[in-house]
């Protein structure tokens, strides 16, 4: 234990100073010290693992921290823009909208489905859903390129059936002279 304790000393004394000037060229001071912590927790667990010389290793987990730290801040950013978007306009189209889009995405085939969430929902760039699926990224690619297109199609015919139907229903006209008048001077 007491030569891990060493080595990991010598290793933290040597690489600390370039660990943390690579961070703060990558995200800037205000993360440096919070991944630097991170990566160096991560050597001391994965002492046996870190090779000679210990900082491009060093440097590709402060890498992956930091790649890490910004997937969560691009979900934390696509929520809160969600969420936004729920409390800004009328909250009945907002409604009407996403159940027109659930309805077009229940219709679609199930793997069309599974490409589709794994990108929107779930966060995933191509080339990780590509190892979801099984496939290369660029055969992924090209499925969520043709899902995307299904989606389209498939809303669109939604919103014509809706528009066919809506124009069909008989329209009942308010017997009340104010709601009368009301309406003509719309027309």
């Amino acid at each position: 234990m007491a030569d891990d304790a060493d080595r990991f000393t010598g290793m933290y004394d040597e690489c600390r100073q370039r660990v943390w000037a690579y961070v703060v060229s990558r995200a800037g001071r205000q993360v440096a010290d919070e991944v630097v912590s991170e990566t160096f927790a991560i050597a001391w667990r994965r002492l046996d693992d870190v090779p000679e010389p210990a900082l491009p290793w060093l440097l590709g987990v402060a890498r992956n921290i930091l790649r890490d730290n910004v997937r969560t801040e691009a979900r934390r950013e696509a929520l809160a823009a969600e969420l936004r978007a729920w409390t800004e306009g009328d909250v009945a189209e907002q409604v009407t909208e996403r159940i027109g889009v659930l309805r077009a995405l229940a219709a679609l085939p199930e793997d069309d489905r599974e490409i589709l969430l794994l990108v929107a929902w779930h966060g995933l760039s191509p080339k990780e859903a590509a190892r979801v699926v099984g496939c290369s990224a660029a055969a992924f690619r090209v499925r969520l390129h043709r899902a995307r297109k299904r989606l389209k199609q498939a809303m669109n015919e939604a919103a014509e059936s809706a528009a066919v139907h809506l124009h069909a229903r008989p329209q009942a006209r308010p017997s009340l002279p104010h709601i009368r008048s009301y309406n003509e001077e719309l027309s």
